[in-house]
């Protein structure tokens, strides 16, 4: 319940979303405590799951496809199914929908050979699966880099200003990962602040190979760094999928308003049936009709909606490269 965090909780929360390398003496000063409380708070709340830095990576940057999938189950083969999906590598956010019937799950495909396998052939032959659609990410409007925790954290501006680290450039360019990269991305997996010493023992690599490395992949848009907490320390309770189609012409539009609102958590134009994504969380299904029947209807050019409340998230790790 909300009522198990306080307001420290959220407001370190928030300065991780910011920085989630900043050093705990750092975010002491800016929320005027002791380091060692923010040491001994972060480390109390990430032992229990509520809040956790990793380190994300975009598989588009090595040209990769991101692809939602909607799977239709019999009821009882859905879990089975959805557990057999979280196993593979190429998959995140593997989620029971629409009343435990649909799976709902992220993969990511390296190549059309890929795509074709796993679309056209392991998957239509999975035995109780009864249906699927595919929607292919064409472009993300919020997500990724972008969190959450961003929108609902409650540090003021000069909080946020004295956090937040120079600006990263972005530097376009072919990325080619070798051992040492895939070593340092599957630590930064599990833990976004693992020190350069810990992640130079495990790449066989030095401390400054580490840093600079670590900047290069971060300019490629390769590398970023997420925050993993328990939804319930802002209050929210429910997690809910929306499949929209726009009007072409006011596709990027609605997009983009969608990734103003305050209740999104990710929204993408894709192919597919619909063509536009959002995940969107609420306190409760109160709520959740009052963002529908206001900021949703206000959208331009909706044709047609379909909601699809997640009522289990069987995976939620970033899949790796």
């Amino acid at each position: 319940m909300e009522s198990d965090y306080d307001e420290l909780d959220r407001r370190l929360a928030h300065a991780l979303q910011i920085d989630g390398r900043a050093p705990f003496s750092t975010i002491a000063e800016v929320l005027g405590v002791s380091d060692r409380t923010i040491a001994r708070r972060y480390a109390r709340l990430r032992s229990a799951g509520a809040v956790r830095v990793l380190g994300g990576v975009d598989p588009t940057a090595l040209g990769a496809t991101l692809w939602f999938l909607r799977v239709r189950c019999a009821p009882a083969a859905s879990l089975p199914v959805a557990e057999a999906l979280a196993r593979r590598p190429d998959t995140s956010w593997v989620s029971l929908s629409s009343g435990g019937t649909e799976i709902t799950c992220v993969v990511r495909t390296e190549s059309e050979a890929d795509s074709e396998a796993l679309l056209l052939a392991k998957l239509p032959r999975t035995p109780r699966v009864e249906g699927m659609t595919a929607h292919s990410v064409l472009h993300s409007f919020y997500g990724g880099p972008d969190n959450l925790v961003g929108k609902l954290g409650s540090l003021d501006a000069e909080a946020i200003e004295r956090l937040r680290p120079p600006p990263i450039p972005y530097r376009p360019a072919p990325v080619r990962l070798d051992d040492g990269d895939r070593k340092l991305l599957t630590v930064l997996a599990t833990d976004g602040r693992a020190g350069y010493e810990q992640l130079a023992a495990a790449t066989g690599w030095s401390p400054t190979t580490v840093r600079r490395r670590m900047t290069e992949l971060r300019e490629h848009g390769l590398l970023y760094l997420d925050i993993d907490v328990d939804w319930r320390m802002f209050g929210v309770n429910t997690r809910t999928l929306l499949w929209l189609s726009v009007a072409p012409a006011h596709l990027e539009e609605a997009g983009r308003a969608l990734a103003e609102h305050p209740e999104i958590a990710f929204a993408a134009a894709t192919t597919g049936p619909t063509n536009l994504y959002a995940s969107v969380v609420c306190t409760n299904q109160r709520e959740l009709y009052r963002y529908l029947t206001t900021r949703v209807a206000a959208l331009p050019a909706i044709t047609h909606l379909e909601t699809a409340p997640v009522i289990r998230t069987v995976k939620q790790a970033a899949n790796q490269m």
